[in-house]
């Protein structure tokens, strides 16, 4: 957004937390984001609210909108079908259109009375379409050696901090059964080089650390350890193997365990309807289980194979052409009726 012109008032990554006790830590910043943004609301009165996930923010956000008649866009739906599910009726009250990029999202909102489309996932306008892996490795630097492993610990500080650890000592454990393994680690737009470099310079294993070009680096990838976010549907359009890990605070957990209603954690396998990739989840989390799954797959050519096989699917399931264009369309014509 910054490239492209967009006045950043304040940066996302100061508020970027996972979990629920986790957003203790940042409170203050975020009650200070929030305020601001309600000002400008309140008397600069601008023609359109352009609301993007980040559901507790944004839906209290949309309830200063509705106040000073500010009509408002939400892009990139809360997952309220996962949990807490009551969000709903304050969406329907405060959100004058919705563009969803899961399928299965449009039915569910426009069931509940919201106006709803269904644009597509914007993944798909930024994935290369004619990128082979040859031509990635050979860009790269990286010889055609085998394996090479995508490391995606997140774009949140707390997520470094609890899955990267393991997830490169879980490579080093590989190391023993394959020599020559080679990782890739592209860095998230928030999170920076000096933030996992005391993880993973001390490894005895390369790893290559990447800014920016995602899409070239998983298609250089035999497999991914990555976690749970919309990095596994990167993966899963470049029809690279993974694993999804996933670990926050005992309490979060805790709480989570208690009030989400779906039957996985990965967006890939919640959209599949069905788990076509292995989750390890908080406990289960350690090198040792990272590496044996890992292992597995590479070394089991019909389970890897089938596992190509459904991310294609899902990758067809995916697709309705253009969907950032789409949703810009909508805001045009928001715009021009306000």
């Amino acid at each position: 957004m910054e490239d492209a012109g967009v006045r950043i008032l304040v940066s996302s990554s100061e508020m970027a937390v996972v979990g629920l006790t986790e957003v203790l830590s940042r409170l203050r910043v975020i009650t200070r984001a929030y305020l601001k943004l309600r000002t400008i609301l309140k008397h600069d009165h601008p023609d359109l609210l352009i609301l993007i996930d980040y559901p507790d923010f944004n839906i209290a956000l949309a309830k200063g909108a509705k106040r000073f008649n500010v009509p408002v866009l939400y892009y990139i739906s809360p997952q309220v079908w996962a949990w807490r599910q009551g969000r709903v009726k304050k969406l329907v009250d405060r959100v004058d259109r919705m563009a969803v990029i899961l399928p299965f999202e449009e039915g569910f909102y426009r069931q509940k009375g919201l106006d709803v489309e269904y644009v597509g996932h914007p993944l798909l306008d930024a994935m290369p379409q004619d990128l082979s892996k040859e031509n990635a490795l050979r860009e790269l630097g990286f010889k055609a050696t085998f394996p090479i492993l995508g490391l995606l610990p997140g774009s949140r500080k707390e997520e470094i901090k609890n899955l990267l650890p393991a997830m490169v000592k879980g490579v080093e454990i590989m190391s023993s059964r394959y020599p020559h393994i080679r990782c890739i680690l592209p860095l998230a737009p928030t999170i920076s080089r000096e933030a996992v470099a005391p993880i993973t310079e001390p490894s005895p294993v390369e790893i290559k650390i990447l800014e920016g070009d995602i899409y070239k680096a998983l298609k250089a990838c035999d497999i991914a350890l990555v976690t749970s976010g919309t990095a596994t549907l990167e993966i899963a359009m470049a029809a690279v193997p993974m694993v999804i890990v996933y670990r926050v605070s005992p309490i979060s957990y805790w709480i989570g365990r208690m009030v989400i209603k779906v039957p996985h954690i990965g967006l890939v396998n919640l959209v599949a309807g069905e788990e076509i990739v292995p989750e390890i989840i908080q406990n289960e989390v350690s090198p040792e289980r990272l590496a044996r799954e890992a292992l597995s797959i590479l070394e089991d050519g019909q389970k890897r194979e089938n596992m190509i096989r459904k991310m294609e699917a899902l990758r067809e399931r995916m697709g309705k052409g253009r969907p950032s264009e789409r949703t810009a369309r909508i805001a045009l014509e928001m715009l021009a009726r306000h």
